[in-house]
């Protein structure tokens, strides 16, 4: 190193990250605090636990030198803070801080609420506690970013807005009426979203596709009552045969859907982010043997890891009707039920799924069996436009960090969230997380890895510097 090397001033990512590197142990003890607090947002029993971790998030917002508060709901509080002083541009960060029930409590190899940070034989660390991957300490992963910043230059590189809710568990019921109340103050540039994952543990990862959702309910009804199969098998309407050989139909022997309409505004994946996933470290035998499987199910056109993140869906997921219990009871019931729920994608929309699929279902009745209906929500699928300028930055941004470049994947799933900033606040989602597959997130025993922990703050820095930069 020379001398003039040697003397020249860091630069404030450089400071920013060694001093994340420096702060590990406390940042460690602050992340603990807040995964100590029982903040089960479904359970009535522990609304006061939710309080106090809300209070606890504006009290460390507060001491950064953000101007936060926890705002009043007829649920749980809305935490919302905001630091303003940069120059840069406007980001929305957003997370939860409630978690979701512990049970079975049998199955925790300690006390869900007291972290306990553990080591493997290959000196790999990881902490477990039930909020540990969903979603606090990815939450802390920002705010310990934002803390490192505001020590070593006073101020954030962006203008930053942190909106964290206490209901993301248990429906988010009050959340879209809170974004509409606030929704000047909330309007940024992009929203960060850090409840998602990584591609693997050495690989980061951008969502970048978030499947939409329709769920039906579906009751046949035939004869006026239960009817004995003897007395009247063979003549007599069998709901339960009706609705299975109704179903049975959705799909083609390749897999594709057959409900009339089903695939419009259906997109084709573009041929550079086909590209990007088939050089990812993907097996299908391998994803589906963890499970006792060995072949793809889907559309027999279409891989694997388009058939989960780029394609849609038609899944019966519950059927049942006339007896069930014990023993054996010969009976034509006069109801049979199903429920079904359509992933979506692209621009395909929720009511004409919905629509279609109950005209598909009538169609194949007779003429004196009645269907009804209940509808189990809906939702558009999100894409987000990669190409943007956000998004490359961002990608660069977590490459230098992890030395891999970060993969712009998919996700099977829905993050209500992602679009309601969309639709009531004309927001793109930036969505990074780091979670792992297996940080058994809703289940005994969850966990988050160590490095997930400090490189995602190191991740956060660099990303904020990122979309700082003019």
């Amino acid at each position: 190193m020379t001398a003039d090397a040697a003397t020249a001033p860091t630069t404030g990512l450089t400071a920013a990250l060694a001093h994340l590197d420096a702060d590990r142990d406390a940042a460690l003890e602050r992340l603990f605090a807040l995964l100590r607090i029982r903040s089960i947002s479904t359970d009535p029993a522990f609304r006061d636990d939710c309080r106090a971790a809300a209070d606890w998030l504006v009290s460390d917002l507060e001491a950064m030198g953000f101007a936060a508060k926890a705002h009043a709901t007829p649920g749980h509080p809305i935490v919302l803070a905001t630091d303003h002083d940069s120059d840069g541009p406007h980001v929305l960060f957003y997370g939860h801080y409630d978690v979701q029930p512990v049970d079975p409590l049998d199955l925790w190899e300690g006390d869900p609420f007291e972290p306990a940070l553990l080591s493997r034989d290959d000196g790999s660390r990881y902490f477990r506690a039930r909020g540990s991957s969903d979603d606090k300490g990815q939450v802390m992963t920002f705010l310990e970013a934002c803390r490192a910043w505001k020590a070593v230059a006073g101020r954030l590189p962006c203008k930053v807005t942190v909106l964290i809710e206490g209901e993301e568990e248990s429906g988010g019921a009050n959340l879209p009426g809170f974004l509409d109340a606030h929704a000047e103050a909330l309007k940024a540039e992009i929203a960060l979203v850090c409840d998602t994952g990584m591609w693997d543990a050495a690989t980061p990862a951008i969502t970048t596709m978030l499947r939409g959702l329709v769920g039906e309910e579906i009751t046949v009804h035939a004869a006026s009552r239960d009817l004995h199969s003897g007395f009247y098998g063979g003549a007599a309407a069998n709901p339960i045969t009706l609705l299975a050989r109704a179903l049975g139909q959705m799909h083609d022997a390749a897999g594709r859907v057959q409900i009339p309409g089903f695939y419009d505004g259906v997109p084709e994946v573009p041929q550079s982010v086909l590209a990007q996933w088939a050089q990812l470290s993907f097996q299908a035998e391998t994803f589906l043997g963890e499970i006792g499987l060995s072949r793809p199910a889907g559309e027999t056109a279409h891989s694997c890891l388009e058939q989960t993140w780029s394609r849609p869906t038609a899944e019966v997921n519950g059927i049942w009707g006339g007896y069930t219990g014990a023993g054996f009871k010969t009976v034509i019931p006069a109801e049979a039920h199903a429920k079904v729920s359509f992933r979506l994608v692209g621009d395909q929309d929720p009511d004409a799924i919905r629509a279609n699929f109950r005209a598909f279902l009538a169609e194949q009745m007779p003429p004196d069996v009645r269907l009804s209906f209940a509808e189990h929500g809906g939702s558009r699928a999100i894409s987000m436009p990669v190409d943007a300028e956000p998004f490359a930055r961002a990608r660069t941004a977590l490459t230098e960090e992890w030395g891999r470049d970060a993969a712009f994947i998919g996700c099977g799933g829905s993050i209500p969230v992602v679009g309601l900033f969309k639709r009531q606040l004309g927001m793109d989602s930036l969505l990074v997380g780091f979670g792992l597959e297996d940080d058994r997130i809703h289940s005994p025993n969850e966990k988050y890895e160590l490095a997930s922990f400090q490189r995602g703050a190191r991740s956060w820095a660099r990303i904020l510097e990122a979309l700082a930069a003019r």
